[in-house]
């Protein structure tokens, strides 16, 4: 089998490097030290009460803040305050867990923090990053869901920015799913062993839970055990959990992708990939992924398709959970028909999400709509080269050169001075507009604008190496501020204004 073989494409992504590593500490009957009475050190407090800790506060005066807070209580029913009026001493840290201190000089921050060390208790004084072991992120509470942010104390409003992005994205229902999860955990073990099973009842249990705005019910769990005895009596001959996802990875940028597309390659066993998905959408699958690079560009070595259905099909009747990520929308110009027919005829079961198509991303990054009402009555995507290389034959060219409509050739480098003919001698005004892009929504993105006559010159500018879109089409002048070389796209969108 010819696949292209890079760093990248067998090994499991490694980590990174980190500034700190989270960890997230079972405090639960547990005592620790708050020294200080401030609102800052309140804080802290209702925070490792809330985790069922027993805070011993040493202060000499409390705020008003912390005051309330001790008469009010912990929330966790294994939490508590007691203050205890006074500076702290050397004697207070034995049997403590974690110590606190708000401290506003550096020689009292110095002195808790040696004390502490030499006590052997891990320490943080707030606001004081030189004497902290450890630190507090930004936290979105769904628990036992928990999600911790750090910016290693570099950027706290990114942070916090961050925790409200997130807020946004997990919906409060998920506390109860999650403690629900975690109710049915040993039972699920019981019935199904690690591996695949397993894993396919544990997705569909997400799945649930993320697509539900309410607290599941009481009878939830019993009808989720009954599932997964049923995938315990599976019969042996069935693909055994294994499937296929064809997933759309868009243009390149991750922040494009589709928050079900995350989710599928967070579930993924092996990603089989194309040559144009980005690094940075890679990264955002499950790091035990086997990632695989199954690329086919024009003019490069490839791997075979037919050796790509087989591999999908062997993969999924061994019980994987295999993603099939397409650059793009897999199901424009990425060969997904043939691949799902194969499947079909496997009885593999197979799904697809979408992505968003590297046409919609060119008329997004440039601000242009390929639909104008004053323009353009359709758009048109259509592949801008054949099998062997020319121009496609079976498309209906007069048709194509519909001055009414915006046509986006995907493909076309090399052929984009025989496209310009072709359209030109079918019809279309030279004067046309017409705008080049590559690598559309990554960092060597380029683009030029122009003429349908002067597509040569606009080729020969970009190059076709990378991905190249065409588009052609009136629509593409009813903005002015069109990205590219200023000097000559205004000369250009004058001529092409004053032809019309």
């Amino acid at each position: 089998m010819d696949v292209l073989q890079q760093p990248r494409s067998e090994a499991p992504a490694r980590m990174e490097p980190l500034a700190k590593l989270p960890v997230f500490w079972a405090l639960e009957g547990k005592r620790v030290i708050v020294a200080g009475g401030s609102d800052a050190a309140a804080w802290k407090a209702e925070l490792l009460a809330a985790c069922g800790a027993k805070v011993d506060v040493y202060a000499n005066a409390l705020s008003e803040t912390f005051e309330q807070l001790i008469v009010r209580g912990a929330e966790h029913t294994e939490g508590g305050f007691t203050h205890h009026p006074g500076a702290w001493d050397g004697t207070i840290f034995a049997g403590a867990a974690i110590a606190i201190a708000d401290c506003e000089e550096d020689d009292a921050a110095q002195a808790f923090f040696d004390a502490a060390c030499k006590a052997g208790v891990p320490v943080n004084v707030i606001d004081k990053p030189a004497f902290c072991q450890f630190q507090f992120g930004s936290i979105v509470n769904r628990s036992p869901v928990v999600v911790s942010i750090s910016t290693d104390g570099a950027a706290p409003i990114l942070a916090q920015a961050i925790r409200r992005r997130i807020e946004t994205l997990l919906p409060r229902a998920l506390k109860g799913w999650a403690e629900l999860a975690h109710s049915l955990r040993d039972r699920i073990n019981e019935r199904l062993t690690p591996g695949p099973l397993r894993r396919a009842f544990w997705e569909r249990f997400v799945d649930r839970a993320f697509s539900s705005a309410d607290t599941p019910e009481e009878s939830v769990g019993g009808l989720l055990l009954k599932e997964a005895e049923r995938l315990r009596e599976a019969p042996a001959h069935s693909s055994r959990g294994g499937r296929v996802t064809l997933v759309g990875a868009g243009p390149g940028d991750a922040e494009l992708l589709t928050l079900k597309a995350v989710r599928a390659l967070q579930a993924a066993d092996v990603i089989l990939f194309d040559d144009l998905v980005s690094s940075e959408v890679l990264e955002l699958a499950r790091r035990e992924a086997k990632r695989m690079l199954v690329g086919k560009r024009g003019g490069r070595t490839s791997c075979r398709q037919e050796d790509i259905n087989e591999m999908m099909v062997k993969l999924a009747k061994s019980g994987k959970r295999v993603v099939r990520l397409k650059s793009g929308d897999p199901m424009i110009f990425g060969r997904a028909g043939e691949e799902i027919a194969h499947l079909d005829r496997e009885n593999i079961p197979v799904d697809v999400i979408p992505g968003i198509t590297a046409a919609s991303a060119m008329a997004s990054r440039l601000g242009i709509s390929l639909t104008h009402r004053d323009h353009a009555q359709s758009v048109r995507f259509s592949t801008g080269h054949s099998r062997h290389g020319g121009l496609p034959v079976d498309v209906d060219w007069t048709t194509v050169a519909d001055p009414g409509t915006t046509t986006v050739f995907y493909m076309g480098g090399r052929t984009a001075p025989l496209i310009a003919d072709r359209l030109v001698a079918e019809g279309l005004s030279p004067e046309t507009p017409a705008v080049i892009i590559s690598d559309v929504s990554r960092a060597a993105e380029r683009h030029w604008s122009g003429r349908l006559a002067t597509i040569s010159e606009g080729i020969a500018e970009i190059g076709h190496d990378n991905p190249v879109l065409i588009a052609v089409g009136s629509a593409l002048a009813a903005r002015q501020a069109v990205a590219g070389d200023a000097s000559h796209v205004e000369s250009d969108l004058r001529l092409v204004m004053g032809a019309r």
